[in-house]
């Protein structure tokens, strides 16, 4: 049997590498920044065409390569960064794994100009797919002007992933966003299509913030700064009432290179517990500095992942200094009278005996107030307000009859069609047994934010946010198929200022947008006016509306081709749907109960997440013992 494992060719190698390191044209700009700031360089400038699909052109005055190092440089592990294997826990550059550039040579067309500063003649190399195709000396600008061109041109099943040039724009002003913030010291230009997107000078953290995502940010963010013999930190975090519900800004940075932790990200959101709702998050722009010899960073070829050696006493660190910010700056609030999850407090109707006991809604009062001087003063609003509270409580439960009457009605009609729907439905067949039992005669909320019904099989738990954004869903998406959205003018213009990346997914939007009933035009500086908003939409936020739907399209990763309406649709009601925490009247809930069971798919959202969940009653039973 002859010999079946072969060494791969080092153009088959690269290929693979190209894979892991090299996924999308923002990679490619990251790697290429990244080994211009290594070279020293204070101005860099980024050119695109199509989105960096076509050119992708980054120009630096940084130290510049000899006619040697520069063919070096393209060979797999070639770096100038280290030296032997303990180089890597004393990083300071960025790279020093030595495979982008043979990755981004392997997968397309390179045509790079070099000259060493000091020199009066630089070199110029071409590379077409991992093959030297000519090198030769050539007059030009002291540092690095490096093209790559027709990226994944012989990789055609990678070349096709590409997503539309609008969510690739995307990506690149995201991974640009992260250059820029950790190199404040180096100026940028951006321009894509002969047109600049940003020209950066040098400038402070706060100011190159202000610059990257608008100058109102410039208010909404307080410093942060500490320093210990573990961790220096300083940067900004968001004042809560500017957290936001989509596409909060969240940077991490340690040592002058971007990262992600979720450990660290936790740390900072258990900071603004009680302090922002549950649904939104806090801005924060967060460096730290660390001995390089304490951190990891040889974990993944993108290098964002990072392991500390002291990462519990940097979260207690980080928290500590994030709660002093706030509390610095009053960000924290008032003392807040919240009655929810807040302890029943007795109301005392003492007379002028010397010990009682209350019994108020059939409860007994275990307390007792004794001597005859707190009884005068407590028995005028005392008695008040016991007479205030029964008025209430009759008003509340006058009409219960009729409300009897009408839930029992509403929930037999929706519980009928959903049969219905379900017999004709051979996806839905097999949940006939979770029906609700039509002679259910309460509907209880949980913590405002689920709905307690009983079932034939036992107790039915309903999230009314999931539930509520499942109908609104369905309605929407019908609503879209016949184009019967109506735009309604609003009554005062709201003005979006957005970043630059979801500023191009917005104008990519703008057409499809308008034939669902939006109304909204560009102001310029990346800034939007809302004009009209479908009627549809009437009481929700049309801003979060119009951020969410950018997000969606950016999480996705799918151009406008690909389920566009699906998209805005479930971004509408997202927004629109009732929120956990949101009190609802036994009628409210009667009808959210309704309208679920009426449509063809009630037990999961557009996302697939579970809508309701049923406790059998074996299982009560069971835990009653």
């Amino acid at each position: 049997m002859s010999d079946v494992i072969r060494l791969l060719p080092d153009s088959v190698a690269n290929q693979i590498a190209a894979g892991e390191v090299i996924q999308r044209p923002a990679s490619v700009i990251k790697e290429l920044v990244e080994n211009s700031i290594d070279a020293g360089a204070t101005s860099v400038t980024i050119i695109l065409k199509d989105a960096g699909r076509t050119l992708i052109q980054v120009i630096d005055n940084g130290s510049g390569m000899s006619d040697t190092d520069a063919r070096l440089a393209f060979e797999r592990h070639a770096t100038s960064k280290i030296r032997k294997a303990d180089d890597l826990f004393a990083l300071s550059t960025m790279g020093f794994r030595g495979e982008a550039l043979a990755s981004i040579a392997a997968i397309a067309q390179v045509d790079l100009r070099t000259m060493l500063k000091g020199e009066s003649i630089g070199t110029r190399l071409i590379i077409n797919g991992s093959k030297v195709e000519s090198q030769q000396p050539e007059a030009c600008a002291p540092g690095s002007n490096l093209m790559v061109k027709n990226l994944f041109f012989n990789v055609p099943a990678r070349r096709k992933f590409l997503k539309k040039d609008s969510v690739e724009m995307s990506n690149i002003m995201r991974e640009f966003e992260r250059l820029a913030l950790v190199n404040t010291g180096i100026e940028f230009t951006l321009i894509s299509n002969e047109v600049t997107l940003h020209s950066l000078l040098r400038a402070s953290l706060k100011q190159r913030i202000a610059d990257l995502f608008g100058k109102s940010l410039d208010k909404q963010i307080i410093p942060v700064e500490t320093d210990t013999s573990i961790v220096r930190i300083n940067g900004f975090i968001g004042l809560p009432e500017n957290a936001r519900k989509r596409n909060p800004l969240q940077y991490f940075m340690v040592n002058g290179r971007n990262m992600r932790h979720p450990y660290f990200h936790k740390a900072i959101l258990q900071c603004y517990e009680r302090l922002i709702p549950a649904e939104a998050q806090p801005n924060y722009f967060i460096n730290l500095t660390v001995d390089p010899e304490t951190i990891d960073v040889n974990i993944h070829p993108t290098k964002n992942e990072i392991k500390f050696e002291n990462e519990q006493a940097i979260w207690q660190i980080l928290t500590a200094a994030v709660r002093e910010s706030l509390g610095r700056f009053n960000a924290a609030p008032a003392i807040d009278f919240d009655i929810e999850d807040a302890p029943e407090i007795p109301v005392f109707a003492p007379d002028n005996d010397a010990t009682h006991e209350v019994e108020l809604d059939g409860g007994y009062n275990p307390f007792a107030i004794t001597g005859t001087g707190n009884a005068k003063r407590a028995s005028s609003v005392s008695s008040s307000h016991v007479s205030e509270h029964t008025a209430s409580r009759q008003s509340q439960f006058q009409d219960w009859e009729k409300l009897y009457d009408d839930f029992v009605k509403k929930r037999d009609d929706g519980y009928a069609s959903m049969v219905e729907s379900k017999v004709n439905c051979p996806e839905t067949q097999n949940e006939l047994e979770m029906d609700v039992d039509t002679r259910a005669t309460a509907t209880l909320q949980l913590k405002n934010s689920y709905i307690l019904t009983p079932s034939r099989d036992g107790l039915m738990i309903i999230d009314q946010h999931r539930a509520h954004k499942r109908i609104l869903y369905d309605s929407y998406i019908d609503k879209a198929r016949e184009q019967k959205f109506a735009c309604q003018t609003t009554m005062f213009p709201e003005a979006v200022e957005l970043s630059p990346s979801q500023n191009a997914i917005l104008t990519d939007i703008a057409p499809s947008l308008e034939e669902l009933g939006f109304n909204i035009a560009p102001l310029g500086d990346n800034t939007w006016s809302i004009i009209g908003i479908p009627s549809v939409l009437t009481g929700s936020n049309p801003r979060d509306t119009l951020l969410g739907m950018i997000e969606s399209i950016t999480e996705s990763g799918e151009g406008l081709a690909t389920g566009l309406q699906e998209r805005i649709a479930l971004s509408m009601a997202r927004s629109s749907a009732i929120k956990r925490g949101q009190t609802l009247t036994p009628a409210e809930m009667d009808k959210l109960i309704s309208d679920l069971f009426r449509l063809p798919t009630p037990s999961l959202t557009p996302e697939g997440q579970k809508v309701f969940t049923i406790i059998n009653i074996d299982d009560i039973s069971g835990i009653l013992g």
